[in-house]
């Protein structure tokens, strides 16, 4: 039962985003930015009422579900960026590839957590807000203050994962995780950071 709402739910959002992308076309960026935090938040606490093998099998549902919307164009809000990514794919890769990782709930909601919250949250005030301070990485623009919001609240999730999951980071710990998942975010290109975000923050709190 869980597994079928979860799916359903997915599917609402997306057709909510559709429908308002359709209605407001010149804020693109904005849509996917709103399927990356909900749908991304939402992902990160599957393990609370899901199986590992269920998110293993949703992983790849979705992965084929956007290489077809890519293909076929039936999700246009999510695939409206202009620049060459395949952020979408990837971070369905990622739901699965983490789980391999770690089979602790509270370390794969923070990695999850990660790539949703704090790079959806970098994106739309960079983009909003960033736009006097800017540089550019490997040809892509980025900007100090989506940088720091990155930073900022990746430190707030690790911050959160120490206190309730009585893990204990240290406060240097916890920079030092959310410096390099900051550092991937920036150098990664490609939507590359969407695979490689979750996958090392797990790494890292898995080995602290």
């Amino acid at each position: 039962m869980a597994l079928a709402l979860t799916i359903v739910l997915v599917f609402v959002l997306l057709g909510f985003n559709e429908l308002w992308w359709r209605k407001h076309p010149m804020h693109s960026e904005f849509s996917r930015k709103f399927i990356h935090v909900t749908v991304g938040s939402f992902v990160a606490f599957w393990p609370y009422f899901l199986s590992w093998h269920e998110i293993q099998f949703l992983s790849v549902a979705f992965l084929v579900g956007i290489a077809a919307s890519k293909y076929l164009n039936v999700y246009q809000a999510i695939h409206s960026v202009q620049r060459p990514t395949w952020g979408e794919v990837l971070f369905a890769i990622a739901v699965g590839v983490t789980t391999l990782i770690t089979h602790d709930k509270a370390i794969y909601a923070a990695a999850l957590l990660q790539m949703s919250l704090a790079d959806g949250m970098a994106a739309v005030i960079g983009t909003h807000y960033g736009n006097r301070q800017k540089y550019l990485v490997f040809g892509h623009t980025k900007s100090i203050l989506g940088t720091l919001t990155f930073f900022f609240i990746s430190m707030l999730i690790l911050i959160g994962f120490s206190h309730y999951s009585h893990a204990h980071l240290s406060p240097i710990v916890i920079g030092i995780i959310a410096a390099t998942a900051s550092m991937i975010e920036n150098l990664a290109i490609h939507g590359l950071d969407n695979l490689l975000v979750p996958m090392v923050v797990a790494l890292l709190l898995v080995h602290s």
